[in-house]
């Protein structure tokens, strides 16, 4: 893994697991530059044999990743269609390869995850989060589109009909207890005991016999991953409404209290979002 990256630090243990660690200040907004470097990480996993479980976590303590940024939306798609062509020109078919890549993929959240980046934390295998200070949110329809990186796809099928209602429909933040309960993640733990447990598992799936890993996880995929069609309607439908009037307008709103800045806008955005 010699590739050199703008927004990622990455670096491989002798046990076979790859640390990617999401470092794109000053907030960890999915812009073109992060996509590019995603873009080139997924190519290398699909290609090398080394790596075997490879973990997504992030150098801000209060943001895993925040959401996109909302000013390149047509700067991060061009990037995102070079992953698969014109046809696939968006981050949920960007999301849906991390969850075919061979390599079992692990998001250890800290911070906030919300948007798209909790849609990337959805698209790997398992989810784990700190207790105390990791949030998970899909503020989508409060801007007035709907999650167009699988999300819709994701927490219907992980929280069920009535649950995933709630959490897209109500655009409210979640800690990380209350997503354990809904199943957002796999579990809520401790932020002491967060790295511990995640290194510890990630070693012991790399330590098992690649082909059984692999042919699981193919298998569980093929039996709880939404399709292609889905996932390229959700993200043509976000693409549609997102360049709305009335979008348009909610976000000028946003921006003219703070977001995309470090502020209390973005730290509490479940709840600021429910005030326009």
């Amino acid at each position: 893994m010699a590739k050199m990256y703008e927004t990622l630090r990455v670096a491989r243990s002798d046990q076979g697991v790859l640390s990617v660690l999401i470092d794109a200040p000053p907030m960890n907004l999915i812009g073109p530059e992060l996509v590019r470097d995603l873009v080139t990480l997924l190519s290398e996993l699909e290609s090398e044999e080394d790596s075997r479980v490879a973990v997504l976590e992030s150098a801000d303590p209060e943001y895993f990743v925040a959401h996109v940024d909302l000013t390149k939306v047509a700067e991060y798609t061009a990037e995102a269609a070079k992953a698969g062509g014109p046809g696939d020109a968006s981050l949920g078919m960007l999301w849906h390869r991390i969850s075919e890549l061979p390599v079992v993929t692990i998001a250890k959240i800290r911070g906030r995850a919300r948007g798209a980046g909790s849609e990337l934390a959805l698209a790997c295998d398992m989810r784990f989060a700190a207790r105390e200070n990791a949030v998970l949110g899909q503020p989508e329809v409060g801007f007035g589109v709907l999650p167009g990186a699988g999300g819709v796809q994701h927490l219907g099928r992980l929280l069920g009909r009535g649950r995933a209602m709630e959490a897209i429909l109500g655009a409210a933040d979640f800690g990380a207890d209350e997503a354990e309960r809904y199943g957002w993640i796999n579990r809520a733990l401790p932020d002491a005991e967060l790295d511990q447990f995640v290194d510890r598992l990630a070693r012991r799936i790399a330590s098992f016999p690649v082909e059984g890993v692999r042919a699981t996880k193919r298998v569980l995929g093929e039996l709880t991953l939404p399709d292609r069609e889905a996932t390229r309607a959700d993200a043509r439908s976000f693409q549609q409404l997102v360049r709305s009037d009335t979008v348009q307008a909610r976000m000028a709103a946003l921006f003219a209290q703070g977001l995309q800045t470090r502020g209390g806008l973005e730290l509490d955005l479940g709840d600021r979002i429910g005030s326009l």
